[in-house]
């Protein structure tokens, strides 16, 4: 658990958006992304656990790491997905999930990644003069712990649990719906 090491001809970038369940099911979705693996970053406390983050005391996100070819998908893709999939516009909030455990983050690994990230923001922000602005905060990865292994996989272990059906599967859609042309043949 904790740092982690990276094959060169890929890119790794962290992103908080919710539950990790969620963010996770729908990063694996799409072509070009070698892995995805829920766990916790940007909080205070070392090695936590998945009680100890969603009790909301340490300061990590629930987050996933996603590895990804960027010759097969490229960053603006990825963030273009991210925003779409979750609210970037509330503060410590997605849906029922509540607390800071459940925050926007992105986690970059390059300086390329935080520019390029807070760009996208900008524009975003920019082209909304009626909607909420972005609050999603980008900053340089510290450590990724991984999540226990229950909680790797949750979606794909337990699609007939209620929150699945509820919460991720209409997330699934929309990103089915919105951006057929980015996913794996499923």
């Amino acid at each position: 658990m904790g740092i982690f090491t990276e094959d060169y001809s890929h890119e790794t970038i962290v992103f908080g958006g919710g539950c990790f369940w969620c963010t996770e099911a729908v990063f694996k979705m799409l072509k070009g992304v070698i892995s995805v693996e829920p766990g916790y970053a940007g909080g205070r406390t070392e090695s936590p656990d998945y009680e100890e983050v969603r009790s909301g005391t340490t300061g990590h996100a629930e987050v996933v790491k996603v590895v990804y070819d960027p010759h097969k998908i490229s960053l603006e893709d990825l963030l273009t997905v991210f925003f779409a999939s979750h609210d970037s516009t509330t503060v410590n909030k997605q849906g029922n999930d509540v607390g800071e455990q459940y925050r926007s983050v992105i986690l970059c690994t390059t300086k390329e990644q935080e520019a390029k990230a807070k760009k996208i923001i900008e524009q975003i922000n920019f082209s909304t003069t009626h909607g909420k602005p972005i609050v999603t905060h980008v900053a340089p990865l510290g450590i990724f712990y991984q999540a226990e292994p229950e909680h790797r996989d949750y979606y794909e272990k337990h699609p007939e649990e209620a929150y699945c059906r509820v919460v991720i599967n209409p997330k699934l859609e929309k990103v089915k719906k919105n951006f057929a042309k980015l996913l794996k043949n499923i």
